[in-house]
């Protein structure tokens, strides 16, 4: 199996899981705060979305599908284009809201975006740096590793937050 070959497959389970649960959502339950503190399912889908869109994005030297595709206009949110949700107080994370369609669209649009990113990579592509303000630089295949392991721990959370709150399909 080539590495690219591996990279698809992880971040087609990302793409799987925020489907699933999303499935069923609707406004009540994507705005659920667990333990009235929690980040909610909205927070959580539209985070690991900006996360893995603005990760691939600038690895890959992309715009950001959330500006290019007009997604920020979509949801408007009363945050700057380049939020991604790092470090949001609890109001920041109320303030983040959509349906069900809008965070999947926008999920599907950034999962294509780097699905087709990863198509074009070969094994020899995943030692470059891509971000030297770390100590060792970061490579684009540590760069894309972290970003999956971040956006499944948030889905999981999503998937526990949907089991929780009773008016969850």
């Amino acid at each position: 199996m080539k590495s690219n070959d591996l990279l698809l497959d992880a971040f087609g389970r990302i793409h799987e899981a925020v489907a699933a649960v999303l499935e069923g959502s609707d406004g009540g339950s994507l705005l659920h705060r667990p333990a009235g503190s929690g980040n909610s399912i909205a927070w959580l889908i539209w985070h690991l979305s900006r996360i893995e869109d603005s990760q691939v994005a600038s690895a890959a030297g992309l715009d950001q599908v959330w500006t290019s595709q007009g997604f920020a206009g979509r949801f408007n949110l009363k945050l700057p284009d380049r939020d991604t949700g790092y470090g949001h107080s609890t109001d920041q994370v109320d303030a983040v809201h959509g349906t069900p369609e809008l965070l999947l669209a926008y999920y599907d649009a950034v999962h294509q975006q780097t699905v087709e990113f990863l198509k074009t990579l070969g094994d020899d592509d995943f030692d470059r740096i891509v971000d030297y303000h770390w100590d060792p630089p970061v490579t684009l295949g540590v760069r894309l590793v972290s970003t999956i392991a971040d956006c499944l721990q948030h889905v999981g959370q999503a998937a526990y937050a949907k089991g929780l709150n009773p008016g969850s399909a």
